[in-house]
Parts: structure tokens; C-alpha cells; sequence
């Protein structure tokens, strides 16, 4: 049987089964128990887990260790002080959250934080203590938001540190398969029901390093760790990666996405020439580093004058961005230069040799930073379990809504949902394996290309990236205004209706598949943002100063195909109670 997604054929074959790290047949689907899609914190902690249950195929884009994960400065939020309590980190969260948090998971994310950690020390993460001794305590790092210390740290090189020990034991794991270097077109969905309605997830089509060939992957379970979508905006802290493919695909395969108004953007880039996608930890700011304009005056007693500089990530990031329009200027500087010398070079030895590279000596100088999107609160709707809205379809890390971070995220709850989802997805697929495990195989279709010729001309690609992402920094950035919202909407329409035709007429791409992905994830941020007629967290727009009780609530986004076979977005709400 032929048939057609977009202009490209596909054809049905026979499966076989896919268990070694040897290179694949062209021309067969491949088959394992679980193909997780992203290879950070999310998906190789879950991965190492369900390497017990059965066999795992890791995709991923980069080298395995090219991710968000490690690129994170700060460390994991968790209760590990006889000083602090669930309740404090709760609180604490909630506040950060602007009133949409789902309190259940904040209390249950927060409870199983601890255990978490303990978690990725066995694993071989080297968390730095108080003394040299391995039983002495944890060093604990203050950030914006946080009432205790509790950000369990490897000095500003956290991510790093975790990423090297998971990927460390992913790759001694005989059951887990990394494919690095390749990337997700989209999901493998067969309908379950006559009507079409109720879908399935069955693997995903992936487009193998240096081939021209997409190779069908199917899995018993789909997980999407895909991370975020920095690469929206044209400032950014995330790696190049981040273009919010999970969410993306999800979207495509009818699977609800809720909150994508809420981007966070990190108060304190680097501001440098040369310089890219570089966050100076707000560990920093925890440590006493201050916000100041060009002349030394610092200024954030205006706008948070009880937290001043740990006040919550959107505060500050607002409170930067009007000082820039005030004054014209093109930074603000965050200033350490106060505090000891050596302190400084042991506690942030990748921050002090960063700037050192461009000439910029933390114990010494102030440094230019600036608001980048940082990080992306909404996303793949999940529940408890990390379960999407479609059947064998999970969503881990920022790729997923949980529930956790509301309309901000509190500084350093990210890794720690991440391992948390990890594990609560495992348990669910360990109780649920047989059942799992004895889902039938169904007929997959290779991908065929059809009459698509090959895009021999790049521009065509880079120019509508460049304008989606300036479009996105100028219209839907850190402060919104309604009109500005309906201007960028009407020019993303615009350009997805190009991107589409390039899709049908050329072959895919990476960089087709992720220009797709970005103007999608682009047009749903602007959909919610038009939708929240408040401001509420990372979400303000001039036009409606206020947060409102009536707002309280989720939007979710679902795409639907109507009788007539035309592509509507459904909208619904989710309260969240007192």
C-alpha cells in the first residue's frame, strides 16, 4: 500500500527486531522497547532505568552530551537542610508560579527530590560537600526566589557534571543504543478507532547522520526529552539544538499543549560580540552579586525592593529590560567584584574563566549581561506519570507540562522535575510492562521521498529562521503588547504557509525539519499569549497590566482535523482551584 504524508511516499515493510549498537539495513524498520528522543538528564535517567525492562534506542541530535542539561550553571532545588523544609520549597514555588501551579505536583515533585539526588550520587555525580570528607554535607547554593539554601550544585558546572555521569553509564549499558547525530521528523501515530479519533503512538520516523534515507523507529513506548525552544528568539541561553521539536511533533500528532505563553527568559546572559549563548548562573546573584546601570548605580531597589536581586527570574528580567529602554542602552552589569577573590575563582571556576576568555575579570570588573529566553514553562501536556494525551506516547523535562512550574519556574526545580518525571515514568512503565510489552506490532511505512528534489539553496531556509526569531524578540519577548501579538502572528502564518511548501516540494533536511519545528512552536506561543488576557508570571502584556482571578486557569491547545479534512486548533481551559 502507498500513500502520502506531504509529498512524501511512504511504503509498508517488515519488521525486525533492533537490539545491537551495529549500523542499520537500509530499507527495514527498526524496532525496541522504548526510543527516547533527547539524550539530557530527562532521557538518559529514564533511559538507564528502563534499560532493566528492555531494550532502548536514544536519539539524539549532537554528540550525546550536546544538550541543555549541560549547559545548566545553578543545580537541583532540594529539601537535603535540616534548616529548610517541604513546605518552604513548596511555598516557595507556588509564589513563583503566579497562582497556576498544580500544587499536588509541586508537593510530590518536592517530596521526591531528595531521594532523586541521593539518585545521582550513587550514579557517580560529584556533588561538592562542605569538607573533603564523602559523609560531610552538601553545599548548598541560594538563587532568585528561593527562601533557604537549597540548590544542590558542582560548583557553576552542575549540568555538566550530571551529564557526564549518566552518559558515562549509558554508554557501558548493553541495552541502550545512542544514536547521536540524528534527528526526529515526526511521530509514528496509528488510529485505534474506526473514527480516527483515538490515536496511538507507536516510534517515530528518524533521519539518520549523513543519509539521505528516514528510517522508521517503532518502540512500545515513545518518550519525548527533547528540552526547549530558546532557539524561538534570537537571544538565547539555550544550545543550538533547542528548537522545540517535542512539543512540535506532539503538537502535529494531536497530543494537547498548554502554557507555551509562559517563556522564561534568564535575567543575566553575557553581553559580549563574540560571545554565545553563555548564562552567568543566577548562583551568582545568590552568592551577592548586584545589578547596577553603567554608572555603578544599582537599581533594582525599584522594582523588588524587599528580594531586590533574588527576586523571582521574571521580576528581574523585567526589571532589566525597562532599564535598558530607559537609559538606550544595550546591557546592564551584574557586579561580584566585591567578594574574595579566590571565593569567587573555586565557587564559579567556569563563569570566571568564560569572561576571562573575553577579558572580563569577575573579581575585578562588572559584567555586561543581558535577558535571554532561557527556558520554556508550558509544553506537552503530561499526567502524574509523565503520560501525554496520546496512548503510548511520554513527555519528560521541559518538553512537558506538568504542572510543576506554573507561569514561572523557580530557579533550579528544572533538573529536578526532570529526574523526578524520570523515575515516576519508569514506575509507571514497570508496573504496566506486561501490558506494554504484549501490545501488537502493527504495519509501519518506510519513508519514500517521492518526487521531492534536494534544497540546493540554504538561504531559503536561514532567511525565514533569522525572521521568525527577530520577529519573535520583538513582538514576543519579555514585555507584550496586544497589536505587536497580531502583527507576529499574521507574519509566522505567513511564513509556516512557505515552510510548508518547501517541506512538500524539497527533501527533508535537519535544518528543514527544525525551521518546521520553530515556526510551529512560534505560532503556539503567540496563540497563548493572545489567548491570557492578564498578565500573570513570564506573561505580560501592557494591554492587560493586571492578573485576574478569572484568568486562573490553563490554556490548552489541541489540533483537530474537522469533517471536511481542514486542520483547526481547539482551544480548552483547565481551572486551577485556590
Amino acid at each position: 500500500m502507498i500513500f502520502k504524508i506531504g509529498s512524501h511516499n511512504v511504503h509498508k515493510v517488515v519488521i525486525r527486531l533492533c537490539v545491537s549498537r551495529e549500523t542499520f539495513n537500509h530499507g527495514e524498520v527498526m524496532e525496541c522497547d522504548f526510543l527516547i528522543i533527547g539524550s539530557g538528564i530527562a532521557g538518559l535517567s529514564f533511559a538507564l532505568r528502563a534499560s532493566a525492562l528492555g531494550s532502548v534506542v536514544v536519539i539524539t541530535k549532537k554528540e550525546g552530551n550536546d544538550t541543555a542539561t549541560n549547559l545548566a550553571q545553578g543545580g537541583i532545588a532540594a529539601v537535603v537542610s535540616s534548616m529548610d523544609t517541604f513546605d518552604l520549597h513548596v511555598q516557595d514555588t507556588l509564589d513563583s508560579g503566579a497562582g497556576i501551579c498544580d500544587e499536588q505536583v509541586v508537593r510530590q515533585v518536592v517530596a521526591d527530590g531528595p531521594e532523586q539526588v541521593r539518585n545521582l550520587i550513587d550514579i557517580g555525580v560529584d556533588f561538592v560537600r562542605e569538607g573533603k570528607d564523602r559523609d560531610s554535607p552538601l553545599s548548598l547554593g541560594r538563587e532568585g526566589g528561593h527562601s533557604r539554601r537549597r540548590v544542590v550544585h558542582a560548583h557553576d558546572l552542575t549540568g555538566r557534571e550530571i551529564e557526564r555521569a549518566l552518559l558515562k553509564k549509558a554508554k557501558e549499558n548493553p541495552n541502550i543504543q545512542l544514536i547521536e547525530n540524528s534527528i526526529c521528523v515526526d511521530l509514528l501515530i496509528v488510529s485505534k478507532s474506526k473514527t480516527g479519533k483515538v490515536k496511538s503512538c507507536v516510534g517515530a520516523y528518524v533521519l539518520l547522520p549523513d543519509d539521505d534515507e528516514i528510517v522508521p523507529f517503532q518502540a512500545k513506548r515513545t518518550i519525548l526529552c527533547t528540552g526547549g525552544a530558546g532557539k524561538v528568539y534570537l537571544y538565547t541561553s539555550n544550545p543550538d539544538i533547542s528548537t522545540g521539536d517535542g512539543i512540535a511533533m506532539a503538537f502535529r500528532a494531536g497530543a494537547e499543549v498548554a502554557n507555551m505563553e509562559f517563556v522564561q527568559f534568564h535575567p543575566t546572559c553575557l553581553y559580549h560580540r563574540d560571545a554565545k549563548n553563555f548564562l552567568i548562573s543566577e548562583a551568582i546573584r545568590g552568592e551577592g552579586a548586584i545589578l547596577v546601570d553603567e554608572n555603578g548605580n544599582r537599581f533594582m531597589n525599584k522594582y523588588a525592593p524587599d528580594r531586590m536581586e533574588l527576586a523571582t527570574r521574571d521580576t528581574v528580567a523585567r526589571a532589566i529590560d525597562e532599564e535598558m529602554k530607559r537609559t538606550g542602552k544595550d546591557c546592564v552589569f551584574l557586579d561580584i567584584s566585591h567578594k574574595d577573590a579566590a571565593f569567587l575563582q573555586k565557587r564559579f571556576p567556569g563563569i570566571y574563566a568564560k569572561c576571562k576568555e573575553y577579558g572580563i575579570d569577575i573579581t575585578r570588573d562588572c559584567i555586561p549581561v543581558v535577558p535571554a529566553a532561557h527556558y520554556q514553562c508550558g509544553g506537552v501536556v503530561t499526567d502524574e506519570w509523565g503520560n501525554t494525551t496520546i496512548a503510548g506516547l511520554m513527555a519528560l523535562g521541559e518538553t512537558a507540562c506538568t504542572g510543576l512550574h506554573g507561569a514561572n519556574r523557580l530557579a533550579s526545580n528544572s533538573l529536578l522535575e526532570a529526574v523526578v518525571y524520570a523515575h515516576k515514568a519508569f514506575l509507571f512503565c514497570e508496573k504496566e510492562f506486561s501490558t506494554i510489552k504484549a501490545n501488537k506490532k502493527v504495519d509501519i511505512d518506510l519513508w519514500r521521498s517521492g518526487n521531492a528534489t534536494k534544497l540546493d539553496e540554504e538561504i531559503l531556509i536561514n532567511h525565514n529562521w533569522d525572521i521568525i526569531r527577530r520577529t519573535m524578540w520583538n513582538y514576543v519577548g519579555i514585555v507584550r503588547r496586544e497589536k505587536r501579538l497580531l502583527l507576529a502572528q499574521k507574519r509566522i502564518t505567513e511564513i509556516q504557509q512557505e515552510i510548508e511548501q518547501h517541506y512538500q516540494d524539497y527533501r527533508v533536511t535537519p535544518n528543514m525539519i527544525e525551521l518546521r519545528n520553530i515556526a510551529l512552536v512560534a505560532s503556539l506561543i503567540i496563540m497563548a499569549s493572545l489567548k491570557r488576557k492578564e498578565s500573570r508570571g513570564l506573561h505580560y502584556i501592557i494591554d492587560y497590566p493586571e492578573k485576574k482571578v478569572s484568568c486562573r486557569k490553563w490554556y490548552i491547545f489541541k489540533k483537530v482535523v474537522d469533517a471536511d479534512n481542514h486542520e483547526k486548533v481547539k482551544v480548552r481551559t483547565k481551572k486551577i482551584s485556590s
